[in-house]
């Protein structure tokens, strides 16, 4: 049974990689849930401080996934209009059935915007646009980050326990 719970916990580790660069997918979310499966097994001691610690970065980096691509609208000259429109067109796009929506919906919605705001300034509108889909980036690669360092952990634990994992392998 551990080596079931172990190789879904693995899964989940892999698909929020996958996740971290798909909104669609809550990357950071399913590798915290992977981490947690590997504590449900029986060779391995619960390590709560462990799992606190990766669900409190889980919850912050997941609600600075919808906070930086905003922001970086506004850090290139974005007014609230341009903000607005980015969440708008994040989720727009995330529901919308074409490909590469949620990357396409952030940056149309902030151009958008800022033309609902100041129809006259092209430059402007397409400089927050800019701002909007670096945001995006920037998310992603946090995201990206986070779900490496939870494989890292995830493969240190593993390791760490490897003689009691295999023994309840071979015996059950």
């Amino acid at each position: 049974m551990d080596a079931l719970i172990l190789t879904i916990g693995f899964a989940f580790i892999i698909i929020g990689i996958f996740g971290s660069f798909m909104p669609v997918l809550p990357g950071p979310s399913l590798s915290w849930f992977g981490l947690v499966l590997l504590y449900f097994t029986n060779a391995v001691p619960a390590n709560y401080w462990i799992l606190g610690i990766s669900l409190l970065i889980t919850i912050i980096v997941s609600v600075l996934d919808y906070v930086i691509p905003a922001q970086g609208t506004k850090k290139f000259g974005g007014s609230s209009y341009g903000i607005w429109g980015t969440n708008i067109g994040l989720i727009v796009g995330i529901c919308a059935p074409i490909p590469f929506g949620f990357i396409i919906g952030p940056f149309v919605g902030a151009f958008i915007g800022e033309l609902v705001y100041d129809y006259k300034d092209h430059d402007r509108a397409f400089k927050a646009a800019a701002g909007s889909f670096l945001g995006f980036l920037a998310g992603s690669f946090m995201k990206f980050v986070i779900c490496m360092i939870y494989l890292g952990l995830f493969v240190w634990i593993v390791w760490e326990n490897k003689s009691r994992l295999f023994y309840t392998w071979i015996y059950f």
